[in-house]
C-alpha cells in the first residue's frame, strides 16, 4: 500500500511541487490562525507581553464569554439585525442575478448586451468606501433620490433616509444587491451557456415559445447550480459584512445597523475586549456551519443537488 502511494507521488512529483506553495499558504493563513480561537476560552490580557506567551498564560474561563454574549441585553438586537438584513439581502441578492442572467441570455442586441454586462459588473470592483459615499450622496436630503421624488410630486420635502433606522435594513439589502448582482450572474450565464442548444431547437420545432423554453428547459437545467449557490448563501447568512454597516450606519440608526461584525469590532478593537470579540466571532462561525449542514441535508431530502 505504501509503495503504491510513493510510486504515485513520484510519478506526479512535479504536480505536487506546483501544489506545494498553495498548500503552504493555506496552512499558514487559513489553518494556522485557527489556534488563535483559543482566545475565546481565556481571559486574554495584552499586558502580559507577546501574543502567544500571553495567550497561553491567560486564565482559562471556558464558555464564560459565550454565556455573557448570549445572556446580554444586546444579543437579541444584534441577532435580529443580522438575520433580518441577511434574509433581505439573500432574497433580493439571490433572485436578481438569476433574472439578470436569463435576461442577458435572451437579449439579441449584442452591443446593448455587452454594455449592460459591463455596467452591472463594475460595482462589484468598487470598494465599499467609494460605494458607500455614492449611496450616502444619493440618499441625502438633497440627493438624487429625493430630487427624483420631488420632481415626480411624491414628496413635499427631502427625506433623510439614512437617519431613520427603519429604512436601514432595506437600504443595505438593495445596496448589496446592486453591488454584487452583475458579478454573481456570471456563474448562471456560464451554466446557461453549457445547456445543449438542441433542446431549445427541439422545443421550438414542437411549437414552444421562449417563455415555455425558459420554464421547461432553462430553469430545470440551472436548478442544480441554483441549489448549490443557495446552500452557500445560507452558510453566509450571518456574514452580513462589515464595511457597508460600519460606513452606512450611524449613532441614530445603531438600533438597526448594529450587526455581529460591528458589535465584535466595537468591543474587540475599540474597547480592547479581545477574548469577548473572539467568542462572538466564533459563535457566528459555528452557527453558519450548522446552517450549511442543515441546508445541505434539506437539499438531499428533496433529492436536489447538494455539496456533500
Amino acid at each position: 500500500m505504501h509503495s503504491e502511494v510513493w510510486r504515485r507521488v513520484s510519478r506526479y512529483r512535479y504536480f505536487y511541487l506546483m501544489l506545494a506553495p498553495a498548500a503552504v499558504c493555506t496552512l499558514l493563513f487559513s489553518y494556522g490562525p485557527l489556534a488563535g480561537l483559543y482566545m475565546a476560552f481565556v481571559d486574554y490580557r495584552i499586558q502580559l507581553g507577546n501574543f502567544w506567551p500571553s495567550l497561553f498564560k491567560s486564565d482559562f474561563v471556558g464558555l464564560q464569554w459565550f454565556v455573557y454574549f448570549i445572556a446580554g441585553h444586546d444579543f437579541l438586537i444584534v441577532l435580529r439585525n443580522t438575520l433580518v438584513s441577511s434574509v433581505l439581502t439573500l432574497t433580493f441578492g439571490f433572485i436578481t442575478p438569476i433574472i439578470l442572467a436569463i435576461v442577458l441570455n435572451e437579449c439579441r442586441n449584442i452591443p446593448f448586451k455587452k454594455v449592460v454586462q459591463t455596467t452591472s459588473y463594475l460595482p462589484y470592483f468598487v470598494s465599499w468606501v467609494i460605494a458607500s459615499n455614492i449611496i450616502v450622496s444619493a440618499l441625502s436630503s438633497s440627493g438624487l433620490v429625493n430630487q427624483l421624488l420631488l420632481s415626480l410630486g411624491v414628496i413635499d420635502k427631502g427625506i433623510p433616509f439614512l437617519l431613520d433606522g427603519r429604512n436601514f435594513w432595506m437600504i443595505v439589502a438593495l445596496s448589496n444587491t446592486w453591488k454584487d448582482m452583475g458579478y454573481n450572474s456570471i456563474i448562471y450565464l456560464a451554466t446557461i451557456a453549457s445547456i445543449d442548444s438542441g433542446l431549445f431547437e427541439a422545443a421550438q420545432v414542437d411549437g414552444a415559445g421562449r417563455l415555455r423554453q425558459i420554464w421547461h428547459i432553462l430553469l430545470p437545467s440551472v436548478r442544480p447550480t441554483v441549489v448549490i449557490m443557495l446552500i452557500l448563501s445560507i452558510g453566509n447568512l450571518l456574514n452580513t459584512g462589515f464595511d457597508q454597516y460600519f460606513m452606512l450606519g450611524n449613532n441614530m440608526t445603531r438600533e438597526y445597523s448594529d450587526v455581529i461584525e460591528t458589535y465584535a469590532f466595537r468591543y474587540g478593537i475599540q474597547q480592547g475586549l479581545y477574548s469577548y470579540a473572539t467568542a462572538v466571532g466564533l459563535f457566528k462561525s459555528v452557527v453558519a456551519f450548522l446552517l450549511v449542514l442543515s441546508a445541505n441535508r434539506i437539499a438531499k431530502k428533496v433529492e436536489m443537488s447538494h455539496l456533500f
